[in-house]
């Protein structure tokens, strides 16, 4: 069956959930850090589902290795390749923090350990280190009802080889966009003290290393259930263009509670099984947030002058 048709046929929502606020994608605007420095041009996606989450951290474009495979790569772009930051986790909502735990990342030590303190206003959600560190300013993208899916990768097959091709990662879709990690096959054993980049650095003529290393995959798509979703932005820059996944060959697993989906790629024949986080057709996405009753008043009464220059920025 196609994704759209697993989706209405086999919702289920996930009985444990992080607040609806927090669900959706949402594309960081700016990182203000105590050293009294601001980023704003860093490319950052979050895509959250109930209990798991999905998080790309990519360069500025002329920074960003172009239409190339790792194997096409010169020393200099396999560094910057290494740099790049994706991952998947469970996520646990406690008190007014969110914390991240499991999952799969491409980085091999935790760039992100602290847990989050999280608010929301409007299309606003702000990311406060508990340490006073950082703040972070996102701003949902997905702001129309539309489909959750959020399901965790167990492994992706080659049943034509027999190859176990990844292990780890998610998928999930907030509505018209949509996030995919794929994670390595089997565990980096690196000295994770030292920087993955510098790891590649030193191995940059060992093919079969620099193989292990880049099997995996973080990407971020637009597009809808029926057309499918073309990827923006990914750890794999030949990837950027293409399809996220293949919209057909999806099946449910009443008996192990999985989705199992089944694709081809030239002659070979590829299996990949999901756990299941939530499958719901229709999520209210939204680019506002409720108002106090009297807080409205006073934005209506105000709005020669508080209305005079606003704008949605996303």
């Amino acid at each position: 069956m196609n994704i759209k048709t697993l989706i209405e046929q086999h919702s289920q929502q996930a009985t444990n959930s992080i607040p609806d606020w927090m669900i959706g994608c949402f594309k960081r605007r700016s990182i203000s850090f105590a050293s009294g420095e601001t980023d704003i041009d860093t490319h950052v996606f979050w895509l959250q589902g109930r209990n798991l989450t999905i998080d790309l951290r990519l360069p500025i474009e002329s920074e960003m290795v172009a239409n190339q495979s790792w194997e096409q790569c010169p020393a200099e772009a396999l560094y910057q390749l290494a740099n790049y930051e994706g991952w998947s986790a469970d996520s646990t909502w406690e008190g007014n923090q969110l914390s991240w735990s499991g999952g799969t990342s491409f980085q091999i030590h935790n760039r992100w350990p602290e847990p989050a303190i999280l608010s929301r206003v409007g299309d606003c959600m702000i990311e406060a280190s508990p340490f006073e560190s950082y703040i972070e300013d996102w701003r949902i993208k997905s702001r129309e009802l539309g489909a959750l899916l959020s399901l965790e990768l167990i492994s992706e097959e080659n049943l034509t080889t027999g190859e176990l091709r990844h292990q780890g990662g998610a998928l999930i879709i907030n509505g018209d966009w949509a996030g995919l990690v794929l994670g390595r096959s089997s565990e980096l054993e690196l000295d994770k003290h030292t920087q993955l980049r510098d790891h590649v650095k030193q191995g940059s003529a060992d093919i079969p290393f620099l193989k292990q290393v880049f099997n995996f995959e973080t990407s971020v798509a637009k597009g809808n259930l029926t057309e499918g979703f073309n990827i923006n932005f990914s750890t794999m820059p030949t990837r950027v263009g293409e399809s996220l996944f293949e919209l057909d060959g999806f099946e449910f697993d009443e008996e192990n509670n999985e989705v199992l989906q089944f694709f081809k790629e030239g002659v070979q024949q590829i299996k990949r099984r999901f756990s299941i986080d939530t499958i719901e057709a229709e999520f209210a996405y939204s680019g506002t947030t409720e108002w106090h009753e009297k807080s409205k008043k006073w934005f209506d009464t105000e709005q020669e002058t508080i209305g005079r220059y606003l704008q949605k920025l996303t």
